[in-house]
């Protein structure tokens, strides 16, 4: 099972939040050191608040967007 850490940046949705994962990629020519950022709809089960830090899991489509599940709140 693919575990990715990220932050929660909205929860105004209903079972449904957006977690920001950030990540260093190296560039293909330059090999410079890339921000990159991805956000992913997750589904919520346990509380969550803005900014906290959690640990979500993949699992079979929920929706259109969602394929994601909180597994744990890592930190508040």
């Amino acid at each position: 099972m693919q575990t990715i850490t990220g932050k929660v940046i909205s929860i105004k949705m209903n079972q449904t939040v957006i977690v920001q994962v950030d990540r260093q990629v190296a560039h293909p020519k330059y090999h410079k050191q890339m921000h990159r950022i991805t956000k992913y709809h997750v589904h919520v089960t346990v509380p969550v608040q803005l900014g906290d830090q959690v640990k979500i899991n993949k699992i079979k489509p929920m929706s259109k967007t969602k394929h994601w599940i909180v597994a744990e709140v890592v930190k508040v």
